[in-house]
């Protein structure tokens, strides 16, 4: 009865968060935490295919650009597509596509959740590096899939004009529900099962456990909500080329789940906050620097410099990630024991 309750307290007190910063930040402070937000939610997701199914896989950038070419094409009206789209005229069922900002993000993330079902059959029949090799190449032939298809994607043009609908009650709201999603699975017969795969694949199929239907369930699940980040992000920034969605965003979650710690949601939400928020924060180093009274000047980069070297001290002293596969709460529990 204590966890229920407190978990609910959590739950209040993050919404009463959200809706006080919405109304009460400034512009650059909600822009971060925005950002924050939305790589939270693709790192939750991406946790969960890498950290507790185990299966390294580099496919997030090939699921966030299909959320979010898909949410960017039914919010855009019809109007603003036939002048938008220079090289080409855009395909009768691109002009057709509509929807209202909520089923628009739900259907990118299904579109990426069906693209996921289907690449499951090829993907999961290899392991390890030869899996990653395989999920980075989905990401290319995603990218050069928009490059070369203008009548769908306007090309290297990319997509303009697209509602900004994703405030931070939208973003938070979301990051706050794919975080108890997560939390949920983990601790279900499919997050057990999942891990038991990640542990050991040939001994989860002797015990009967369908590997193949586990890992794609941790796809499926991954991708649709890799497509919801993706659909935000499209609305947030309201505008989108194909160059957003190289190796760089991957490399980007692939740091943040290994800084949190493989399997852990909440080392993951916490590498977020560092990571994006850490970025933002170190910025007055490329500012010009005056120490002792003695002006530096500036240095375009220093911030990266820096901030890559707090990363590399903190993985030489959490080498499981700050967290481990382990949640904070199961911290506190050994803590009141």
């Amino acid at each position: 009865m204590k966890k229920i309750v407190r978990n609910i307290v959590l739950i209040i007190a993050t919404l009463l968060f959200i809706l006080y910063a919405q109304k009460n930040f400034d512009s650059y402070t909600l822009s971060i935490l925005n950002n924050i937000g939305i790589f939270a939610i693709l790192a939750l997701s991406y946790n969960l295919i890498n950290g507790v199914a185990g299966q390294f896989s580099l496919e997030p950038n090939g699921f966030v650009a299909i959320g979010a070419y898909f949410t960017a094409i039914l919010l855009i009206p019809a109007e603003t597509k036939v002048d938008m789209f220079a090289l080409v005229d855009p395909a009768p069922i691109i002009l057709q596509m509509k929807a209202q900002f909520l089923p628009a993000i739900v259907i990118g993330g299904i579109a990426a959740s069906l693209v996921a079902l289907l690449l499951s059959f090829p993907v999961f029949r290899v392991r390890g590096d030869y899996l990653a090799i395989v999920t980075l190449g989905f990401g290319f032939i995603i990218r050069i899939f928009a490059i070369n298809n203008p009548a769908y994607t306007n090309g290297a043009m990319g997509l303009n004009d697209i509602p900004s609908n994703a405030n931070f009650i939208w973003i938070g709201s979301i990051a706050l529900i794919t975080f108890i999603v997560m939390i949920h699975i983990i601790y279900s017969k499919f997050g057990r099962a999942m891990k038991s795969v990640r542990d050991d694949e040939d001994a989860a199929t002797a015990m009967g456990i369908n590997t193949f239907k586990m890992k794609t369930y941790a796809f499926m699940t991954s991708a649709f909500f890799e497509g919801l980040g993706g659909g935000l992000l499209a609305s947030m920034l309201t505008t989108i080329t194909p160059d957003q969605f190289s190796f760089l965003l991957t490399f980007q979650l692939l740091i943040i789940i290994v800084l949190g710690g493989l399997g852990s949601m909440s080392g993951a939400l916490i590498a977020t906050i560092l990571v994006m928020g850490g970025m933002e924060w170190l910025r007055f180093l490329d500012d010009n620097i005056v120490l002792f009274g003695k002006d530096f000047g500036a240095h375009p980069g220093t911030r990266m410099v820096v901030f890559s070297i707090i990363l590399i001290i903190m993985m030489l002293f959490a080498r499981r990630g700050i967290l481990g596969d382990k949640e904070l709460f199961d911290y506190f529990k050994k803590k009141s024991k």
